[in-house]
């Protein structure tokens, strides 16, 4: 995919830094915000027979959940902009011997859809487009007429304890990237459901609607060790960046702050912490 176009900077971020950890990752990340998922699939309501698209499918845990609920006639199609991520979901798809799950990489803000769909879905996957009215009126035109929109996104960065904590923590011996503005591409940008309602509203979709949800989070998936989810925040964690960039004696003195300010969240099971995610729905007059 070439690294142009109105998103080139998120295309470079997701095929070089990002998408490569996350592979690496998969198996604790798919674990952790699995129930998010879930949670949207359930609101939304696929069907057999019926033609969903996975915006920002990743690694493709969501588009083979999907593709089993729309069996047998039914089909999905998983679109991300990270090239290495879409190969794992196609060797997942492939294992799984769901042939009725497909994956496209382009940039849904302005790629040319083929096929009207009967659903978008999205798990944390549409909060990253440099215009999302622009990307929302494309994505309506993937849809016919009558069919369900349903998103999960973060609420803000202070009503997720899970990412807000140990950024603090790790902030004071690492050089922090100053905070991206709200409306910026990110994993917050949707935080205001004013904001996006708007967005929504403007894109042609109706009976926008918030479901605010609260839950835990196990921090680098069921069981993990303290030193596991420290190792999963460095890497997958707002504070990434300035781990990857710092000194071996500064990554080691975050890494023991990190550690200090999850264990009071530490049990048998892993490392509990609070988040809080909106889930969207809407409709396509």
């Amino acid at each position: 995919m070439e690294k142009t176009g109105p998103n080139a900077e998120q295309i470079e971020y997701w095929n070089e830094a990002a998408g490569p950890r996350w592979v690496a990752m998969q198996n604790a990340l798919d674990a952790q915000i699995a129930p998010f998922g879930h949670a949207v699939q359930e609101r939304l309501g696929p069907s057999p027979g019926e033609h969903v698209l996975d915006v920002g499918c990743g690694c493709g845990q969501t588009s083979l959940e999907l593709a089993r609920r729309v069996t047998p006639s039914g089909s999905v199609t998983g679109l991300d902009i990270s090239a290495v991520m879409l190969a794992r979901a196609r060797d997942r798809a492939a294992a799984a011997g769901l042939g009725n799950a497909t994956f496209v990489q382009a940039d849904a803000q302005t790629h040319a859809f083929p096929t009207p769909h009967d659903a978008l879905f999205s798990r944390f996957g549409v909060m990253f487009f440099s215009d999302p009215p622009a990307a929302f009126a494309n994505l309506g035109r993937a849809l016919r007429s009558g069919a369900r929109l349903g998103f999960v996104c973060w609420q803000s960065l202070q009503r997720n304890p899970w990412m807000l904590l140990p950024m603090m923590a790790a902030a004071q011996h690492l050089t922090m990237a100053p905070p991206p503005a709200t409306d910026a591409p990110g994993p917050f940008a949707f935080a205001d459901d004013a904001r996006v309602r708007g967005i929504l509203e403007s894109a042609g979709f109706r009976d926008v609607a918030f479901e605010p949800l609260e839950r835990t989070v196990m921090i680098g998936g069921p069981g993990a060790s303290l030193d596991q989810a420290v190792e999963f925040m460095s890497q997958m964690g707002p504070a990434a960046a300035a781990f990857k960039d710092a000194t071996p004696a500064a990554r080691a003195a975050a890494a023991v702050a990190i550690r200090d300010s999850f264990r009071p969240h530490h049990g048998d099971d892993g490392v509990r912490m609070g988040s809080a995610v909106w889930i969207v729905t809407a409709r396509r007059p």
